[in-house]
């Protein structure tokens, strides 16, 4: 029975698998960080030019 225990303990098959899985995890959260961020100064960006643009349609109507 402490053969099978150290034989198991010793086995390193399939660890190779789960570090891959832990950085594609990692690299997952770190995306989602980075595109949360982006995607809420693109939205106050894109809200910026459209009230830029409103107010100077706004003052070429009234010239």
């Amino acid at each position: 029975m402490n053969q099978i225990i150290k034989n198991f303990w010793k086995d390193e098959e399939g660890a190779t698998a789960i570090e891959y899985g832990l950085i594609a995890g990692l690299i997952a959260v770190a995306l989602i960080g980075v595109m949360t961020t982006l995607g809420t100064d693109l939205g106050d960006l894109f809200k910026r030019v459209s009230t830029g643009l409103k107010a100077a349609v706004t003052s070429a109507d009234k010239k």
